[in-house]
């Protein structure tokens, strides 16, 4: 398994709307970008994706951009990485190798299984609203002392 730049700019952007659309406020992709510092055409690739996963909602004219389609509470870390295009999959093999000699026994492959599992269970725990309570983000958005700040998401 490797998270790449697009998975992990799925998940900064995101914990960035989350913060920048206070209340369910629509936010642009120009504002993303030059927060998260991070390209305009890669955010909207992204946020494509995450549209069409169900994750964000897109609001256009004037004061439009990005906002969440649910609730922070019900957004994970693993629906926003499946919807970026990550596998979290740790197994190098393919059970589906006709011409593996091992398949059905390999001891190797149930630990791999095993270890994905433990990654997809605990991406699948993180949900955003969690991520954002954490201290460290609060300070970093400048929440440490506001913690009535409506972060709530849609």
């Amino acid at each position: 398994m490797r998270i790449t730049t697009r998975g992990r700019y799925a998940l900064r952007a995101s914990l960035a709307l989350a913060i920048l659309g206070k209340n369910g406020a629509p936010v642009s992709i120009n504002s993303l970008s030059e927060k998260e510092e991070i390209s305009s055409v890669f955010l909207e690739q992204i946020f494509f994706k995450l549209r069409k996963a169900g994750i964000v909602a897109s609001v256009r004219g004037p004061g439009g951009g990005f906002c969440f389609a649910r609730p922070l509470e019900n957004l994970t870390v693993k629906e926003i990485l499946d919807a970026a295009g990550e596998d979290l999959n740790l197994i190098a093999c393919d059970k589906q190798i006709k011409n593996c000699e091992h398949i059905g026994s390999c001891l190797a492959h149930s630990v791999w299984t095993d270890v994905t599992q433990i990654v997809n269970n605990y991406f699948k725990s993180k949900t955003l609203s969690s991520l954002l309570e954490r201290e460290p983000a609060r300070e970093f958005f400048g929440l440490a002392e506001d913690k009535g700040d409506g972060i709530t998401g849609a």
